[in-house]
């Protein structure tokens, strides 16, 4: 994995953060908990809804995004938090069945200006569907540990 700490970081390098397909049952569960408007909770409801029918909330898109990129950088990297996220654009809704996959682009880089010990990578995380089409697009920048910091660090 070339992605472990912030100085192997480049702009336009691509991460693959794997792919999952979401069932409807998935899309009614967190709409009923979080986001309970017609077009996440019934099939029926929703074909008179401007969605045309069941689609996944906006925020369960990103919580999906957010696991599946997570999941990918705390098991390759040093990730250490997240600095903040810039934007989040839904670019076209996920429906019962989507086979989707999720993408990290590394937009650019900066040593963090109060702590020598890491850098700050500016990211596009995006959920694509299966021709690739992005659905959900967030810039977010998370902190990660300087090679130069950990060795100096080894005994």
């Amino acid at each position: 994995m070339p992605f472990v700490f912030w100085d192997d970081f480049k702009p336009g390098q691509t991460i693959d953060c794997g792919s999952l397909t979401i069932t409807r049952d998935e899309i009614v569960a967190f709409a009923s908990e979080y986001d309970p408007q017609t077009m996440h909770l019934d099939e029926d409801a929703a074909r008179a809804t401007m969605a045309g029918g069941l689609i996944a909330s906006g925020w369960h898109s990103c919580c999906i995004l957010v696991r599946m990129v997570t999941e990918r950088l705390r098991r390759d990297t040093s990730v250490i938090d997240l600095a903040g996220v810039e934007e989040t654009r839904w670019l076209a809704p996920i429906r019962p069945g989507d086979l989707i996959a999720a993408r990290v682009t590394v937009l650019d880089s900066a040593a963090a200006p109060d702590n020598p010990d890491r850098g700050l990578v500016r990211l596009r995380l995006e959920l694509l569907d299966a021709s690739g089409k992005a659905l959900l697009s967030m810039r977010a920048s998370p902190a990660f540990a300087r090679r130069v910091a950990a060795a100096s660090s080894t005994p």
